[in-house]
């Protein structure tokens, strides 16, 4: 019989193992699939953002949800902390916008061979291929069924088996069962960080077209959730880029129709009437011109046609015909260009779920259940989340060694 059995070798699970390893407790990690952090594989598109450089207070307003609940995690295993243990096993970092903190290498991969060398290296077993088709509780003992029959025991359980994003590399939800069994309560899982699908299908001649500095907004029912400087990506099917992918974990997703509107600040370093002087300059200077061949000194010529057709003007007019009235519109349009959206991508789409383990179910000091004694809870599978620049990963890695230093304590 084991000390811990720990299911789910993500972020979560790795430092759970080393943590509790590390303590002289005898702790074994299953995963389900071939090979140890799969999702953490395609984080960062390969390169693996795995925390933020910023001061840990800072973190807090990051998280979406459930901020207070990681207090005791963020401050027990800092994102300095994790930089130091990884540099101590031989992965060096390195820091890019945002305070986003990256493997010198940009390769997720050394950085799942590194956890994995801190967890072995600590004494914590590994068995992949493992899956856990049930957990159960019986005088004292938990007991761990796998889908090929067997069965196996331990003192103290752990769940750190993430949440429904990226089903391929494993996350299905699984978790959520396993602790619905125990009794917990399940918030009802849904997509964050996820791009959107626009609801008039302008978002496709524009594919491809990538916006730096611009502002961004989103409103749901007229009611403003969300306002940031930075990028956006034009795609077949919408929005996406770091602003929308921030924007999407806001989003009330109880209310139907969801009534969402983005909103484009092609401009957000001009007030309206310095905006209107520089239309009225570019105008000047242009006079015998048709506004589609002055447009793109405004913007990209990917964007200048769909821009004029949603804002009912004429791409064909000379801009020395062009009303005070007309160049009031557009100047309005370049400050506030709307795209009404349909929905989020589906939740499998997503970089990380929102949703999960109720939170007031689990001791924020120690992540251990206050249903049931001995079972601990890590990472995704709870519900928090944070918006993008490594702030998801940290909250993994820091509930992830919390718990592992709770078990038994």
């Amino acid at each position: 019989m084991n000390d811990l059995i720990i299911i789910g070798a993500g972020p979560a699970g790795m430092l759970a193992a080393y943590a509790a390893a590390a303590r002289g407790i005898d702790t074994l990690l299953l995963e389900k699939n071939e090979k140890i952090g799969k999702k953490l594989f395609i984080t960062g598109k390969g390169r693996c953002n795995i925390t933020n450089d910023c001061d840990i207070s800072d973190f807090f307003s990051q998280i979406v949800k459930n901020g207070k609940f990681l207090m005791s995690a963020f401050y027990t295993f800092t994102n300095a902390d994790l930089i130091a243990l990884l540099k101590k096993n031989g992965l060096e970092t390195k820091v890019e916008r945002g305070g986003r903190v990256f493997p010198v290498s940009d390769r997720s991969n050394d950085v799942i061979r590194t956890l994995e060398r801190i967890m072995k290296n600590a004494g914590a077993g590994l068995r992949l291929n493992s899956m856990v088709k049930k957990a159960t509780k019986k005088g004292g003992v938990f007991h761990v069924e796998l889908d090929n029959g067997e069965a196996l025991a331990c003192k103290a359980l752990m769940i750190a088996t993430g949440g429904k994003s990226y089903p391929l590399t494993g996350s299905t939800g699984d978790g959520y069962r396993f602790a619905q069994e125990f009794g917990h309560t399940i918030v009802a899982p849904r997509p964050a960080l996820i791009p959107l699908e626009d609801m008039h299908h302008i978002c496709p001649k524009m594919q491809g077209l990538t916006l730096k500095n611009i502002g961004f907004s989103l409103y749901q029912d007229q009611k403003k959730l969300y306002e940031e400087q930075g990028e956006l990506l034009f795609t077949h099917f919408g929005l996406s880029g770091p602003v929308v992918l921030s924007a999407s974990s806001f989003i009330n997703h109880t209310k139907q129709p969801l009534a969402l509107r983005a909103e484009i600040d092609l401009k957000p370093a001009l007030g309206m009437d310095k905006l209107d002087a520089r239309l009225v300059r570019e105008f000047d200077a242009n006079k015998n011109k048709q506004l589609k061949n002055v447009m793109d000194t405004l913007m990209p010529q990917k964007l200048i046609y769909p821009f004029l057709r949603e804002n009912h003007l004429d791409a064909e007019k000379p801009v020395n015909s062009v009303t005070k009235q007309e160049r009031a519109l557009l100047c309005h349009a370049l400050k506030h260009f709307s795209i009404s959206i349909a929905d989020t991508r589906p939740i499998e789409e997503a970089i990380v779920t929102s949703g999960g383990i109720k939170v007031k179910e689990i001791n924020p000091s120690t992540m251990e259940s206050k249903l049931v004694e001995n079972l601990y809870f890590a990472g995704e599978v709870v519900d928090v989340d944070g918006l993008t620049g490594g702030f998801n990963l940290q909250i993994a890695f820091s509930t992830g060694f919390l718990a592992g230093t709770s078990v038994f304590n």
